[in-house]
């Protein structure tokens, strides 16, 4: 087992959690969790990271777990954080690879950390809302009744979405110590997630994260759903190394079009798509290995496109 917990202390005085996976000598990823999420939703069968060569860093985003809240950060703030964590590991380069709400956080370190991020992975990250992304109607079209509300919770300010994430955050611990695998049954999701939320190691991750990712509250995850609904503060189009993004075209929480907009607009990236995966992929430890090699190596997985663009930092 690797070490899920250690901390330390950032300029500005927050402390930061983080997680170390697999071969501490390996080379460098850093995971940035979804929303919700912690530095626990690391693929269970941990060995697998030693055996793809890779020290796997998870950690709790602001807000998160063990890590202080930073009210009122944009998505752009990950970047200190992400740049602080690399610093206290003796991390110069690494690769960085996000999902669904951790997908914008990967962007921003990709814009922002040229010199020090090789490669990034965005899977199902989501698009900016509004301009110059997707306007309302087309960033929410296709998305599951639940998800719909949650942003209208979002849209109708900081106190009223803090009171409705404490209730839904009451009832997903609720579900969860009973059966894991029911704690999205609200959601009309595709058969393709439905079977990954069944999977015994899925199960697992949602156990040990649930209860962590709220520990001292839901501020992360009111924090994440307001920093997506305003500018994230740096341009997709000033992302010079190369960016991997992934999607399904079943999935009913981070609709497809969210990919398409960012494979049309992030330069040069190389785009995966399943067509029969939801949010949650197809087959977790197939993915894991075609993304390590992309970051460590460059290895593009089978059957992704390389879009057309300007030429990338190797």
């Amino acid at each position: 087992m690797g070490e899920p917990l250690r901390t330390f202390e950032t300029a500005d005085g927050r402390t930061l959690a983080f997680a170390v996976w697999g071969d501490p000598e390996g080379f460098p990823v850093l995971g940035l969790h979804g929303t919700p999420g912690c530095r626990l939703g690391r693929w269970p069968r941990e060995e697998l990271y030693a055996e793809l060569g890779a020290c796997f860093v998870t950690h709790d985003r602001a807000g998160y777990g063990r890590a202080d809240r930073n009210r009122g950060r944009r998505v752009v703030d990950e970047v200190g954080d992400v740049r602080a964590l690399a610093d206290e590991l003796g991390f110069d380069r690494f690769g960085i690879s996000g999902g669904s709400g951790g997908g914008p956080h990967v962007l921003a370190c990709a814009a922002l950390l040229p010199d020090r991020v090789v490669r990034a992975v965005c899977d199902v990250g989501v698009a900016p809302f509004g301009t110059p992304g997707l306007e309302q109607d087309a960033w929410l079209a296709g998305m599951d009744a639940q998800n719909v509300k949650e942003f209208g919770w979002a849209l109708a300010g900081e106190d009223v979405y803090t009171r409705e994430l404490q209730a839904l955050q009451q009832q997903l611990e609720e579900r969860v110590r009973v059966d894991p695998s029911t704690m999205l049954q609200d959601f009309d999701m595709s058969e393709s997630d439905r079977a990954e939320m069944a999977r015994p190691e899925m199960m697992q991750i949602i156990r040990e994260s649930t209860f962590e990712w709220a520990v001292n509250g839901v501020g992360g995850w009111v924090d994440d759903g307001l920093a997506f609904l305003q500018p994230w503060g740096f341009d997709v189009g000033d992302i010079s190394v190369s960016v991997l993004i992934r999607y399904g075209m079943t999935d009913v929480f981070v609709p497809p079009a969210h990919g398409e907009w960012l494979s049309a607009n992030v330069p040069g990236c190389v785009v995966k798509i399943n067509d029969v995966a939801g949010h949650l992929g197809a087959n977790p430890e197939a993915e894991i290995v075609e993304n390590f090699r992309w970051l460590s190596a460059g290895v593009e997985p089978e059957g992704s496109v390389a879009q057309a663009g300007e030429a990338l930092l190797p």
